[in-house]
């Protein structure tokens, strides 16, 4: 059995793309490997947020998890900062951390670009994220594509404490799903969906009504040329909707392709509507039934409890082969 973890920030419900990309695969690693999924609401103050709305998107993503599938029988559901050794172990992290590695990092440019001044967390929390995989002795991390390069740094971290210091962590590995690692925007499908786009036709979000999903997938961008094949060079748009229905369904690009031979977009985005309607509904039921319900908070208790547990004897490990704290003279 391995270690699986894996984290989502609490900046706003999710989106489709986090499901089939993400949720999805959590679903079904957690029968089989000791799986670890956390809300990472450390990371979300790395920009700025509303106290009241972070708190409230911290409630609504657990209940997401839990919704979707997740068993906290099976797996550890928990928050972030109700478990004090990440930061602990993230500053620590810091310290062998270089600046031109942290520099070479996409998403900080990014999320800096064209903006006066940035919090300094942005710039260091790739540490941060290292210490979330590595409490936990983490063997395999599943993310999509736009994360390999923080894991490559994790990776690195890794090798380089144990080299200097003593060999505490495991050097995880990266698992990123063949279908349904990318979805893209419905408006722009060249980029990737994401629940921060200022056109809400661009995605799709998890808790969005039957109506609302099948008008959003009715307008989205596909081609002129009216044939449904998958082409991610030429036919970017075409592509993504049958990527997104593959998803849901688990049935082939080559078998959505053969099924809409001779068809028109018309039917076939009403089969991708249809597809995702199909698996958000149940999924949103569960969700408000577990909103506001103590079942939550006691699941997201024991949760804490169970990693800090893990999280807090690796933690000493590594303070130990760093050279922290004191040591206390016997009587």
């Amino acid at each position: 059995m391995k270690t699986i973890f894996s984290g989502i920030q609490p900046s706003g419900t999710l989106t489709i793309g986090n499901y089939l990309g993400a949720i999805q695969q959590f679903v079904q690693l957690q029968e089989e490997h000791d799986c670890y999924f956390c809300i990472v609401d450390e990371h979300a103050i790395t920009v700025p947020q509303d106290r009241l709305k972070l708190r409230q998107n911290i409630r609504s993503l657990a209940a997401i998890y839990l919704a979707s599938g997740i068993n906290p029988d099976s797996s550890t559901l928990f928050i972030q900062s109700e478990v004090s050794a990440h930061t602990q172990l993230g500053w620590m992290l810091q310290s062998i951390s270089y600046m031109g590695e942290l520099e070479r990092m996409t998403q900080f440019k990014d999320k800096s670009e064209g903006k006066e001044a940035v919090s300094s967390a942005l710039f260091t929390y790739p540490s941060l994220m290292a210490s979330d995989i590595l409490l936990y002795n983490t063997d395999i991390v599943p993310v999509g594509e736009d994360q390999k390069q923080h894991l490559e740094l994790t990776r690195n971290l890794a090798q380089r404490f144990n080299n200097r210091f003593n060999d505490i962590f495991t050097v995880p590995e990266v698992k990123i799903p063949k279908v349904g690692a990318r979805i893209m925007s419905l408006q722009e499908p060249t980029k990737k969906m994401s629940k921060s786009d200022t056109n809400e036709k661009g995605f799709i979000s998890m808790l969005d009504e039957p109506k609302k999903i099948e008008k959003k997938i009715k307008s989205a961008v596909t081609d002129s040329d009216g044939i449904v094949k998958f082409d991610k060079e030429n036919k970017p748009g075409v592509s993504n909707l049958l990527t997104i229905e593959s998803s849901c369904t688990g049935k082939s690009i080559e078998a959505l392709e053969a099924k809409y031979e001779g068809k028109g977009y018309g039917d076939f985005k009403q089969g991708v509507a249809n597809a995702v309607i199909d698996v958000l509904q149940p999924i949103q039921e569960k969700y408000y039934a577990l909103l506001d319900s103590e079942e939550l908070d006691t699941i997201l208790d024991h949760g804490a409890e169970k990693a800090a547990l893990t999280a807090n004897k690796n933690l000493a490990k590594a303070k130990k082969a760093m050279g922290l704290g004191r040591v206390k003279k016997k009587k």
